[in-house]
């Protein structure tokens, strides 16, 4: 394992947090911010309690997670599509560098990113609302498990995209939808039956309720089945990278 070519390629990217720190940290804490006052104020007004939760207090891990997400698969994308950009890709490909030290450093970097970014969210949310969680390790559990699983996700955007618009339609067209019909800033059993079926449907939906299991002891879903939805998603982007580099799909033309 050469260790000092996975440390080259995590801190290059993580500098480049740092150089963009404005548009890496603060705005998202912002913008989760603004969900706090208005989701937390106005509908919290409506709707007193979710499962004896207040709503401002139930939406904690929904937001974590929407933020969280988005940011994982932003960053690794970016990261991995800017040297097929500009060519340097083929640089590394070319190095004493297998696939497995390429991957382990870009979504290393994705995924510190993201926890960081987690781990300030939930700190902003204890200014607005009381926060409380009752399985640290669970909680810390799951939030690493998206952090991995969506950076590798964003990997495979970023080899798949041939422009920028591309690098941006997943994530703004799929991943952003699915997350706020994922019960980010509601639960389930609000919905008419057939709707609740159909949620079911959408793999966000289990990542969502068990990360809020760690918080309050309850949600939508089964924690066991949550954790094997996430896990099997993790699987599935570990054996797709797999085969991009084995196939050099889009690495080698």
């Amino acid at each position: 394992m050469n260790f000092q070519a996975i440390k080259t390629i995590y801190m290059f990217e993580m500098m480049r947090m740092f150089r963009t720190i404005g548009q890496s940290i603060a705005a998202p804490v912002i913008s989760t911010s603004l969900y706090f006052v208005v989701f937390g104020s106005a509908i919290g007004s409506s709707i007193k309690s979710i499962d004896g939760v207040s709503y401002g207090s139930f939406i904690v891990p929904g937001l974590i997670m929407l933020s969280v997400l988005t940011q994982s698969i932003s960053n690794a994308s970016f990261g991995i599509y800017f040297p097929r950009f500009t060519g340097t890709i083929y640089e590394q490909l070319s190095a004493p560098i297998s696939y497995l030290e390429i991957v382990i450093g870009y979504v290393g970097a994705a995924t510190s990113k993201s926890l960081i970014l987690g781990l300030l969210i939930l700190g902003t949310a204890n200014f607005f609302v009381d926060v409380s969680i009752q399985n640290i390790p669970l909680m810390t559990l799951f939030l690493l498990l998206t952090c991995i699983t969506f950076s590798l996700f964003g990997f495979i955007i970023g080899i798949w995209a041939e422009n920028f618009e591309q690098l941006q339609i997943i994530p703004l067209l799929v991943i952003t939808p699915l997350t706020f019909l994922g019960g980010s800033f509601y639960s389930l059993k609000m919905l008419p039956p057939i709707w609740q079926k159909i949620s079911f449907l959408n793999p966000l939906v289990y990542l969502i309720s068990g990360f809020r299991w760690s918080f309050y002891g309850s949600g939508d879903v089964n924690l066991g089945v949550s954790f094997i939805m996430a896990a099997l998603f993790l699987i599935v982007s570990l054996l797709i990278i797999r085969w991009i580099f084995k196939t050099g799909y889009k690495l080698k033309t």
